[in-house]
């Protein structure tokens, strides 16, 4: 197997634990690819594993009060398992996504540990307000919003916050051909992928005639948005949100509201959707948001600020394909070049470097002596079928396969034997 520098660090590993469900859910997974792309060996907690034993409780019928102790029960078992993946996998850094079930007495023992945490709110930190009571145990703080949360965060004690907007992952949000099934299925003059919340549903129930169509999920029971809907009001799968903004002449992009009125309500942090149509080269109307403009420029993303400017602006866009087409290659270009998972991921693991005193410094690469030929090129072998770069360390290599499940391979066995030897012998 290639020699490794002497000098060479381990590969930073970062543990990162999923929501059981939600809208932060595929942003989970997209950033574990972020991390991978920076040259990281990610372990993924999947916590959605738990969820239908967690839904199944519901079903005891044992009343309101019996039933949140028993949640919370679980959660905490949950926890519990989150941090013995810790101990097991030894992680530079936790990341949790927001929603990911780890509790504040899970936190304190992972900082007891000496393990790393960070959290990334990915959600109106006006609207979820848990992150109160959470925010001080982490080690970083990253928020989709700026002032004045991060004021708020400061007043509770919490000294390193991020604001790391969301993004796109390019492998999976990009350009499509789509054959003419898909584009039967999915395309539409104007189309919506997202959830049913008061201000859409007020928004877009006189959009109709202009043949907007719906997909995503909490749009039942409304008469007036029920011709629109498409699958049944089903939850649409990542791989075709693709497909649907490829497939559409104009995406409407209006982010969410608990509140019915105003229908394009004022808000400040940016959606992911509206990274996701750009990374896919797709047209899109979206509402004005606060922080949009430094993200993307006037001439890359198309806004409007109220219902009028929204129906206006429809009918101009329909009718102007070449300003369509304009836009949305700037607005790829742009997001290729600055809003992608990678990107993002970069940053954090920068910030946390600057902010926590010896944030991934392992040791240097560290090989056993002697190694057989036979089995070093076994070894080379199973590095690139984990996708490993040469500078990866034993440890590193020990841990990824630690993490695989089925049955080991003459190589792998090999491997975790010598493991076993040297904390025996050194």
């Amino acid at each position: 197997m290639p020699e490794p520098s002497p000098n060479a660090q381990g590969m930073p590993r970062v543990l990162l634990v999923l929501p059981m469900y939600g809208g932060s859910l595929p942003v989970g997974r997209f950033a574990a690819e972020g991390l991978r792309e920076n040259g990281c060996l990610v372990e993924v907690f999947d916590a959605p594993a738990f969820h239908p034993v967690f839904c199944a409780l519901k079903e005891l019928k044992v009343g309101s009060e019996r039933l949140d102790a028993l949640q919370n029960s679980f959660l905490q078992h949950v926890s519990q398992c989150v941090t013995a993946k810790a101990e097991a996998f030894a992680p530079d850094l936790v990341l949790s996504l927001a929603q990911a079930p780890l509790s504040i007495a899970a936190l304190k023992r992972l900082r007891r540990a000496g393990t790393r945490t960070a959290m990334w709110f990915v959600e109106d930190f006006r609207i979820f307000t848990y992150w109160r009571a959470f925010a001080p145990y982490y080690d970083l703080f990253a928020v989709i919003q700026k002032e004045p949360f991060l004021d708020e965060l400061e007043a509770l004690g919490v000294r390193n916050t991020l604001y790391l907007p969301l993004a796109a992952l390019p492998s999976l949000h990009r350009p499509l051909t789509l054959d003419e099934r898909e584009r039967q299925e999915f395309g539409a003059q104007l189309s919506f992928v997202g959830a049913g919340y008061p201000n859409r549903r007020k928004a877009f129930a006189g959009l109709r005639n202009l043949g907007l169509k719906i997909w995503g999920t909490e749009w039942e029971d409304d008469p007036e948005i029920a011709p629109m809907l498409q699958q049944k009001g089903e939850r649409i799968a990542s791989e075709d949100c693709v497909r649907i903004f490829n497939a559409a002449a104009v995406n409407l992009n209006l982010h969410s509201s608990v509140r019915a009125d105003p229908p394009v309500a004022p808000g400040d942090f940016v959606n992911p959707r509206t990274f996701e149509i750009a990374a896919c080269g797709a047209f899109q109307l979206t509402d004005r948001r606060e922080l949009l403009p430094e993200l993307y420029g006037p001439d890359e993303t198309a806004t409007f600020s109220d219902l009028d400017e929204l129906r206006e602006k429809i009918l101009y866009y329909s009718a102007h394909p070449e300003e369509r087409a304009a836009f949305a290659e700037r607005a790829r270009r742009r997001t290729l070049a600055e809003h992608t998972y990678a990107a993002r991921m970069k940053r954090l693991l920068e910030f946390a470097a600057e902010r926590l005193p010896d944030f991934g410094r392992r040791e240097a690469v560290v090989w056993p002596d002697n190694m057989p030929e036979d089995l070093g090129n076994a070894v080379a072998a199973l590095m690139r079928e984990l996708d490993l770069p040469v500078s990866a360390s034993f440890a590193d290599v020990i841990a990824a396969v630690r993490g695989r499940s089925g049955v080991l391979s003459d190589a792998e066995a090999a491997l975790l034997f010598l493991d076993e030897w040297k904390k025996l012998y050194t």
